[in-house]
């Protein structure tokens, strides 16, 4: 059974505490750290696991589903007739080319000449705009990589000097940089590592250093959101080491992906439940992001200074403090973030904010919000579905149809 599995449902029924135990253990969470995640003590999970303490209400399975990183909650409950992915979006109609041109490779055969680098880097830098202005940002560039893809590869067969080579090297590890995008949170968690590994691979094929960061913090991510955290934290070092001597005459891009992995490594000291060192990292990433031109933007990351206020609340749900969450948002502008996938996520990382403080009427209408900026971001997310499928089962009746009418357009509820 890979990692990422549920218990076995076609098993003998698994009683829930004994697929919470399953699912804690293959994550590496001790009882006292799933209490203190979940505000409670090292008892009371082992009250659940053991069946002395009863099924938790639907809000508490939810959380324990966000903190686990379930997949689908048939895996915590056991429930077939409900399989809700809340980790894994629904399959994009785009992502079998998108999978195919990922997998094929045309060595033996002609092919036609490889367009002009100039030609194939402007096409990418289109396709990066195209994302960050778009609500449905997945359908456009799920429109792009097919041929980004089978181009970029191209380039690299073709290439004639060691040194084209590894510059058509970098422009493939930022294709699949933008692949990683389209494909995470799809359900095809192999795919997302092949990309992943074939973007480090061409980064550090290419001996660029900004191509190297980059792929590391997709590399990193994909670590954190399987709960690897450790992994996560050693290519994070590693990509800040290898970037330091740059740093002093670095060039923006090459400054803000470092800026961008210090964030990384305090998003996961924050997943981790570590309050000191995840404000430490944000801290650091801050100062970086101060010394950058007050409009420039990361391409990739969106690494700049209006999103620092964004990583701000981020931490600061992570850490699980409500009333610190609730600060950070106010104290953030999410307008003045330019891109619009972007933007609904911080939205949704603010709705997590109120969510913890016991606003369930901001957090839902802050969700409608990011709804509004970027309906595949929201469609997509895990955070964002917990909080609307918890808010049905409210008892006030306005906000159980504010939440269903929510549930309806994510594809949570039929219409």
């Amino acid at each position: 059974m890979s990692f990422d599995a549920g218990p076995d449902s076609s098993a003998d029924p698994i009683a829930f505490g004994q697929r919470l135990q399953i699912l804690r253990t293959r994550r590496g969470v001790t009882r006292e750290q799933l209490g203190g995640l979940m505000g409670r003590s090292a008892s009371w999970v082992k009250g659940i696991e053991t069946g002395r303490r009863g099924v938790p209400r639907l809000e508490v399975i939810l959380r324990l589903a966000e903190v686990l990183r379930v997949q689908s909650l048939s895996d915590l409950t056991g429930n077939q007739t409900a399989p809700v992915a809340l980790f894994t979006g629904p399959g994009h109609a785009r992502l079998p080319a998108v999978r195919a041109a990922v997998d094929e490779f045309p060595i033996s055969r002609p092919e036609a000449a490889a367009p002009a680098p100039k030609h194939l880097s402007a096409r990418l830098a289109r396709a990066w705009a195209a994302r960050h202005t778009s609500p449905n940002h997945r359908d456009v560039i799920g429109a792009l990589l097919p041929d980004l893809i089978r181009d970029a590869q191209a380039v690299v067969r073709q290439a004639e000097t060691a040194s084209n080579w590894r510059a058509a090297q970098a422009t493939l590890a930022e294709v699949y940089a933008l692949c990683q995008f389209f494909v995470s949170y799809q359900p095809d968690a192999a795919l997302v590592w092949r990309v992943a590994e074939r973007g480090m691979i061409a980064a550090q094929q290419s001996e660029d250093g900004h191509a190297i960061g980059v792929a590391a913090w997709l590399s990193a991510q994909a670590h954190r959101d399987r709960a690897h955290y450790d992994a996560a934290e050693h290519v994070v070092g590693e990509a800040l080491r290898h970037l330091e001597p740059l740093l002093p005459d670095g060039t923006e891009p090459v400054r803000a992906i470092a800026g961008a992995l210090r964030f990384e490594a305090g998003y996961t000291a924050a997943r981790r439940g570590e309050t000191g060192t995840a404000w430490r990292h944000w801290d650091e990433a801050r100062q970086v992001a101060d010394r950058l031109p007050e409009t420039y933007f990361h391409p990739v990351t969106s690494f700049s200074r209006a999103i620092m206020g964004a990583h701000a609340v981020t931490v600061a749900v992570e850490l699980h403090a409500g009333g610190e969450s609730v600060r950070q948002a106010a104290a953030s502008d999410a307008m003045a973030i330019p891109s619009r996938p972007r933007r609904a996520r911080h939205r949704i990382e603010q709705a997590r904010g109120y969510q913890l403080n016991g606003q369930p009427d901001v957090a839902l209408a802050t969700l409608a919000q990011a709804h509004e900026a970027a309906p595949e971001t929201i469609r997509y997310n895990g955070y964002a579905k917990r909080i609307v499928l918890e808010e049905t089962q409210a008892k006030s009746p306005n906000r159980r149809r504010r939440a269903s009418a929510l549930a309806v357009q994510l594809g949570l509820l039929a219409a």
